[in-house]
């Protein structure tokens, strides 16, 4: 055997183990589909960003944490440009629930939400309540906060799950220039 060959092997197998290391590290991006409504045949846009777990929940949860929003475009609303549909961080683990009350009260109606502390690069923790998915599984962001985020590089989000355990859920955001668009986020009062 050659003693030139092993060393020529050596930086080959390093540079190619360098690569599929740096391949698998692709940078975040919004995912766009077409969706129809199935009641009402309205074509929307769903913009998915997936996140990751720097606290994972109890058990099996088959899926990383995600922001899905749903916007309807310009041609198919009732204004000259897009709208949100939803705007929904999905977790894939039943979450705790608290009862709000309403501030005017009507009878015994209370509002079930989720509590959420998240903060956006280095800037200070944020407290909110934002409302429960029907499922229990998934928060609605509130379009306030969601603007701020998407103007963010990095977005740290706690909630609890069902038990009182703290699920600690990271998003990497890119270029928001999709959603903006889509959404019409700067337009949007709600």
């Amino acid at each position: 055997m050659k003693p030139t060959s092993l060393v020529l092997l050596v930086p080959l197998a390093l540079a190619s183990f360098g690569f599929s290391t740096m391949a698998a590290q692709e940078p975040s991006a919004w995912r766009q589909s077409q969706k129809t409504d199935a009641v009402g045949g309205t074509t929307y846009t769903r913009f998915t960003l997936a996140g990751k777990f720097l606290k994972s929940p109890q058990g099996d949860v088959p899926n990383r944490p995600a922001f899905v929003l749903d916007c309807v475009p310009g041609n198919a609303s009732h204004r000259p440009k897009g709208r949100f549909l939803a705007r929904n961080l999905l977790v894939g683990t039943t979450l705790k629930i608290v009862y709000v009350e309403p501030e005017e009260i009507h009878g015994t109606s209370y509002y079930p939400k989720v509590s959420v502390r998240y903060r956006m690069d280095n800037a200070k923790e944020e407290l909110e309540k934002w409302s429960a998915g029907t499922e229990k599984t998934s928060a609605s962001i509130p379009v306030g906060s969601l603007k701020k985020m998407l103007r963010a590089h990095t977005v740290e989000i706690t909630a609890d799950d069902d038990r009182g355990l703290p699920v600690v859920m990271q998003f990497d955001m890119p270029d928001p220039t999709p959603v903006e668009a889509g959404c019409a986020v700067d337009d949007d009062k709600k």
